[in-house]
């Protein structure tokens, strides 16, 4: 079993450009973590080619303490959430998305797209959650999904004040 999510983020009065300059800049990474208050967080950018321009990867690793989870899910997390993203961008406006919890069970794999139009970006990020856990493994998908929709909403506010500054 497995579920999809895609989420549009939406940046009024950018380019894409813009856009890819933000998620190209450590600062801002870093501080979407700080925004969600995670414990710790290590961001790594690796232009490709030594040029952002012909694509990057993007690895944020953060730990996260498992507030507001069910306590279905805090047997199997423990008392730290570590969350692995991984994006590769081949491009300006596109990537692959992988998101893990190492040690544990499941990922969520997928994409992010950059989208200009005249009033400005949409960036897409659409993706599968799977969790190979018998009887649990669909609630753990629903909550994982849930989490990622949140801490994308938490990067489009810090991306939006990003680009208005």
């Amino acid at each position: 079993m497995s579920k999809s999510i895609r989420h549009e983020m939406r940046y009024d009065g950018a380019t894409v450009a813009q856009v890819y300059a933000m998620l190209a800049d450590k600062s801002f990474r870093e501080e979407v973590c700080e925004f969600q208050r995670v414990k710790r967080h290590d961001v790594v950018i690796a232009p490709k080619g030594g040029d952002v321009a012909n694509g990057m990867d993007v690895t944020v690793d953060q730990v996260q303490t498992p507030h507001g989870i069910p306590s279905f899910a805090q047997k199997i997390v423990g008392d730290e959430i570590g969350i692995l993203q991984e994006e590769d961008w081949t491009s300006t406006d596109q990537a692959g998305l992988t998101v893990a919890i190492p040690g544990k069970p499941g990922e969520m794999t997928g994409t992010i797209t950059l989208a200009e139009d005249d009033g400005g970006v949409t960036e897409t990020v659409a993706v599968t959650a799977k969790v190979s856990i018998p009887l649990v493994g669909g609630k753990l998908e629903g909550l994982i999904t849930d989490l990622l929709v949140k801490a994308l909403k938490a990067e489009n506010k810090v991306g939006r004040d990003y680009l208005a500054r």
